[in-house]
């Protein structure tokens, strides 16, 4: 396993993230099954990759909880990420949707900051966090400003609750405001995958520029750049999969063909679609951290070998020319 530093925090972390977000279950991810999440973290433990990425929405607090059992006797092993504005039933903040029977809500206040880190903490049974995210930004600045949202994080880091600060879902608008307020980002969160490359314009460069690290999360499109998709795969309702442009019906198909085509690569390299995929993101700059998903061990054994696959310039080209030829045909 290959390891980087996560912005200017002097936080060491393997380039290769375990996303917990299927760990917690429910409607998104209903086949999900405790026990073989926990071996999933220690399989990823074992096998050299130490930053494990949670939230507490993620199942109502349920994959901080098992992530809280698994790394028990093996914390000074573990990065941990979690992530602050997320909580549930509370009618406090802004209403954003159900979730498996809970109303959640968005709030940045100062208050509500330090209180979803103490519960966090409490899931996940550690006294510190490695990497706290907001989730989110505000939206109502007025309600939230900006500045008692980074007086809360600083507030944290300063009490040794956690390490460093990053921003999830942000715009550059947003990095700047916290910026602005005298906050040190040390990492951004957002989606990135060959097929969802908007970051390359705005957030990566902002990224490079502020010695930050970048966080990529649904780099395989939530399972549709591995080749093991169908054409006649059809999502079921509420998945978490319902919904995203890629698996569209429209859509689909062509992003199969893509994938499928990608054979010669591969064997070039002698990877599977999986690893071509990260590698192509990773091949961006060594700020990059990929975030794999997996609720089970043969999902991380998987996304291992990725971590060693270095493209050529060529090659990188030849995917981009491919990745924009398949854009086209929805322009």
């Amino acid at each position: 396993m290959k390891y980087m530093k996560i912005g200017k925090s002097g936080i060491q972390a393997s380039v290769l993230s375990l996303g917990a977000w299927s760990i917690g279950g429910g409607n998104w991810w209903k086949n999900t099954e405790d026990d073989l999440s926990i071996e999933t973290v220690h399989r990823a433990l074992d096998m050299g990759i130490n930053l494990i990425d949670t939230a507490p929405i993620y199942g109502i607090g349920h994959s901080e909880e098992i992530i809280g059992k698994a790394i028990e006797g093996r914390r000074s092993q573990v990065v941990l990420s979690t992530k602050a504005t997320f909580d549930w039933d509370t009618g406090k903040g802004r209403y954003c949707y159900d979730v498996d029977g809970h109303k959640m809500y968005v709030a940045h206040g100062y208050d509500d900051i330090i209180k979803d880190c103490e519960n966090s903490l409490k899931r996940l049974k550690t006294d510190y966090i490695d990497i706290y995210y907001t989730h989110n930004p505000a939206k109502d600045t007025s309600m939230y400003p900006v500045e008692e949202t980074v007086r809360a994080l600083m507030d944290l880091k300063k009490s040794g609750k956690i390490r460093a600060i990053g921003s999830s879902n942000v715009q550059i608008s947003h990095i700047e405001e916290y910026l602005a307020c005298g906050c040190q980002i040390d990492i951004i969160q957002r989606k990135y995958s060959m097929l969802e490359r908007s970051v390359e314009a705005d957030i990566l460069p902002l990224c490079q520029k502020y010695g930050m690290s970048f966080h990529a999360y649904s780099p395989l499109e939530r399972g549709l750049l591995t080749g093991g998709i169908s054409k006649d795969y059809v999502v079921p309702a509420g998945d978490a999969r319902d919904g995203q442009p890629w698996w569209k019906p429209e859509k689909m198909p062509y992003a199969i063909d893509f994938v499928e085509g990608l054979k010669d690569l591969c064997e070039k390299y002698q990877c599977s679609r999986l690893a071509l995929a990260i590698a192509f993101l990773r091949s961006t700059g060594d700020y990059i951290n990929v975030i794999c998903g997996a609720h089970k061990p043969e999902q991380i054994e998987a996304d291992i070998p990725a971590a060693d696959v270095v493209l050529h310039s060529e090659d990188v080209e030849e995917l981009r020319r491919r990745i924009t030829a398949l854009e086209k045909i929805f322009d």
